[in-house]
């Protein structure tokens, strides 16, 4: 009897800590909320194919803003901002000449055409006045005078837009050919400033502090087009991911501060948040927990102050929804 009486009170003591400890949990609100720091890497490419000439960090350095990386084979660029350079150049002499107006060869050729137009306009004028001297008299009739006097004024015409057209030659007023010149220049341009491009790209810098995550190519070896040499960690691109439960959300928003800790870190952190999703999901394996079983929570991302590894578990002090 005694046994059966014991087994019965050791049930229920094992019963009444299983309540316990599945059940207190759940009471009341928990007093941090769980997340973890996440890194998004930067993958740095060339967009030529070419064997890597230079790597001049190693897996795990930290770099600063501007610090030069690594450099494919620039010969093949080179080659082709020099073409670009002398293709600058070559379009530059010819807008230059454009506007220097015509050789003597040229201007002897307005000249003929001038001396042409004039020999035209002397026997019309000649033809003119013998037409009058015969009209006067009443031989022709007036509309052949009004016929030789209408020749005599074209041909005068003529010597003028030949003398025009000298003039204008002369000076280096050829308009056609001026803006035909100053765009072959504007397209040279524009093709050493894409080679000029090109050339950086093979040598890209980082773009801002951080750490180099893994080296894909050393030294020597060929790198495809496009395909990623080596990845960045940036400062900024490192960050927290906690998860907010539904009914506490209203306390939380892009720009606001909170308090986080985690295992050998520094005492007093904080990070701003910058992100919340615009959906609800359920707890992620990654944070499961009694606590935080069957609810629906919000990501939220925010900057740490302080520079930790991706990966690290943090727990974040939760705002209080009423301030």
């Amino acid at each position: 009897m005694r046994q059966r009486l014991l087994i019965v009170v050791l049930l229920l003591a094992a019963a009444g800590l299983i309540a316990a400890l599945v059940l207190i949990p759940r009471i009341g609100r928990p007093t941090t909320l769980s997340g973890y720091v996440e890194g998004e890497p930067l993958y740095l490419a060339s967009p030529v194919s070419g064997s890597v000439a230079q790597m001049n960090v190693q897996r795990g350095d930290r770099v600063a803003g501007g610090q030069k990386l690594f450099v494919v084979d620039p010969r093949q660029l080179s080659a082709q901002t020099a073409q670009a350079k002398a293709e600058v150049t070559a379009a530059q002499a010819q807008a230059t000449d454009a506007r220097k107006g015509a050789r003597p060869v040229e201007l002897a050729v307005y000249d003929a055409n001038i001396a042409a137009a004039e020999a035209r306009a002397r026997d019309a004028d000649a033809a003119l006045r013998r037409v009058k001297i015969l009209a006067d008299k009443g031989i022709y009739a007036p509309a052949r005078l009004d016929d030789a006097r209408a020749e005599a004024d074209a041909a005068r015409a003529q010597v003028a837009a030949a003398r025009r057209q000298r003039d204008a030659a002369a000076l280096g007023q050829r308009e056609d050919q001026i803006r035909a010149a100053d765009s072959r220049v504007a397209e040279a341009q524009a093709g050493l400033s894409a080679a000029a491009a090109r050339l950086t790209d093979i040598a890209p810098s980082a773009p801002g502090a951080a750490r180099v995550e893994d080296v894909f190519f050393q030294k020597g070896e060929w790198a495809a087009a496009n395909q990623p040499v080596l990845s960045l960690l940036p400062d900024d691109r490192i960050k927290l991911r906690f998860f907010v439960p539904e009914r506490s959300l209203a306390a939380y928003a892009p720009g606001k501060t909170v308090r986080f800790s985690c295992d050998g870190c520094a005492t007093g952190l904080t990070a701003k948040i910058t992100y919340i999703a615009p959906r609800s999901e359920f707890t992620p394996p990654v944070i499961y927990s009694r606590e935080a079983r069957d609810r629906l929570v919000y990501l939220v991302e925010a900057l740490p102050s302080a520079r930790l590894n991706p990966g690290t578990p943090v727990d974040v002090v939760p705002l209080d929804v009423r301030k």
